[in-house]
């Protein structure tokens, strides 16, 4: 394809005001447009400008609070890890819709390596995982399940590093 006709990555056209921008944004997206613009050394106009751009491009997916879940009766952090027999079109498009029916997944990832997915699960007990767990099982067929009880957080950021 001709370089001309090629999709320009937005990652390669971010400059350091972006990037300033898009850092405070993740630690604090509540700051007001006035605020970030001072931050970044340039005018209001031209910050909301540039945020409107990257939500446009889709480099800002959504703005969003993060919770507590301890606070808001979620303490439970359980990681399913899934090897499927099963690699088919049609076998996906139903995990796909199962896994979306239940909000406690919070995040399923695919993987290379000998694990195929690897969801992560926030529940209230370890009552509330097993009668997920046993849904999911029930719905789906899956080849291997080994679940995991979170101890301790060490390190949970939502910021990437820019």
């Amino acid at each position: 394809m001709p370089k001309s006709e090629r999709k320009t990555d937005p990652s390669e056209t971010l400059d350091a005001t972006d990037r300033a921008l898009l850092a405070q944004l993740q630690i604090d997206a509540t700051w007001s447009m006035d605020r970030l613009a001072k931050h970044a050394g340039i005018s209001k106009t031209a910050a909301w400008n540039r945020v409107q751009k990257l939500q446009q491009e889709g480099v800002i997916q959504k703005q969003v609070a993060v919770l507590d879940a301890d606070k808001i009766g979620l303490p439970e952090t359980f990681f399913i890890a899934v090897k499927t027999n099963q690699h088919q079109k049609q076998w996906l498009m139903k995990f796909h819709k199962v896994i979306k029916r239940y909000p406690e997944i919070v995040e399923v990832h695919r993987l290379a390596g000998e694990v195929d997915y690897l969801m992560k699960v926030q529940v209230a007990s370890t009552r509330d995982f097993d009668a997920l767990y046993q849904e999911l099982v029930s719905e789906i067929d899956l080849y291997s399940v080994t679940s995991s009880l979170s101890m301790e957080v060490l390190k949970h950021e939502t910021a990437l590093p820019i």
